[in-house]
């Protein structure tokens, strides 16, 4: 198992998963679970956190410390991890996965849209990072796993307060690899396309951009189990970047080798959907 190669170079394993009730960052979890990791698990929602707890015990998990506070208040955030290094003695993986959605062009989503999404989407995941790094740093090495999205390069249009927020992830986990090459201390920043998740569940988007999503979503042959998979894999091998499923591994690799030819070939794509739907527009009024 991935989990288990990266434990050989973390082999305290504790790890911290952010948004960890649900979804993605409960299938990362469980992936931490079956190898016998500790794990802290924080969510904003505090139903979920029970059902999860069990999920994790029964997939082998040494131990679940459930959380329940938002990643954008410092003070709380912080205290749930110190809470957890308290009672597990240290941190190897920070898992900030804790994110939300927003549709519409930049001049049609609204500042407030646009600060919760930041808020969310960087601000808590540099928190996140802030909180992990000294430990880190105290315990010989560490990993950070950040989620992005293929939204920090693809750039779509009608996602504009999205993209930069994931581009801004994108930014800042490669600057973390930067700043502490060579110490220990490794990064990784996730890109995954669609896939089914619970994201749309409080997604701020015009109907007909949350139904599009929806239906990538359903769409798509991969789970948040193969994402997560992926994840740990990509983790395990010690790369930076990592984008599911493959077809998006190749738009990443167009958009850094001709990144014009990409942006006209989003633009097109763009206005064959609206041609499809009889030229409605997805932006918000």
């Amino acid at each position: 198992m991935s989990a288990a190669r990266l434990a050989r170079r973390l082999p305290g394993r504790r790890a911290f998963i952010t948004g960890g009730g649900s979804g993605l960052g409960l299938a990362i979890a469980d992936a931490f679970a079956r190898d016998g990791w500790t794990l802290g698990i924080l969510d904003r929602e505090a139903d979920r956190l029970a059902g999860a707890r069990q999920l994790l015990l029964d997939a082998g998990a040494a131990a679940v410390h459930t959380y329940v506070a938002d990643v954008t208040d410092e003070a709380s955030f912080g205290a749930t991890v110190t809470t957890f290094v308290a009672a597990t003695g240290g941190l190897e993986v920070m898992v900030n996965n804790a994110g939300v959605a927003v549709a519409g062009a930049v001049e049609s989503t609204a500042i407030s849209d646009w600060r919760w999404a930041l808020e969310i989407n960087v601000v808590g995941v540099a928190i996140g990072c802030r909180l992990a790094l000294p430990l880190f740093a105290r315990g010989g090495g560490g990993l950070v796993i950040n989620i992005a999205s293929a939204a920090a390069f693809a750039s779509g249009p009608g996602m504009a307060a999205y993209n930069a927020s994931k581009a801004a992830v994108l930014a800042l986990t490669e600057t973390i690899a930067a700043e502490h090459d060579g110490d220990g201390i490794e990064a990784l920043v996730a890109m995954p396309g669609f896939f089914p998740t619970r994201l749309l569940d409080s997604m701020r988007a015009p109907p007909e951009a949350t139904g599009f999503a929806r239906r990538m979503m359903e769409r798509s042959p991969f789970t948040a189990s193969d994402v997560a998979a992926a994840i740990l894999a990509a983790a395990a091998a010690g790369r930076l970047h990592v984008v599911v499923p493959p077809q998006y591994a190749r738009l990443w690799w167009l958009k850094r080798l001709a990144p014009m030819r990409f942006v006209r070939w989003m633009s097109r794509q763009r206005a064959k959907a609206l041609q499809r739907r009889g030229g409605r527009s997805t932006d918000r009024t």
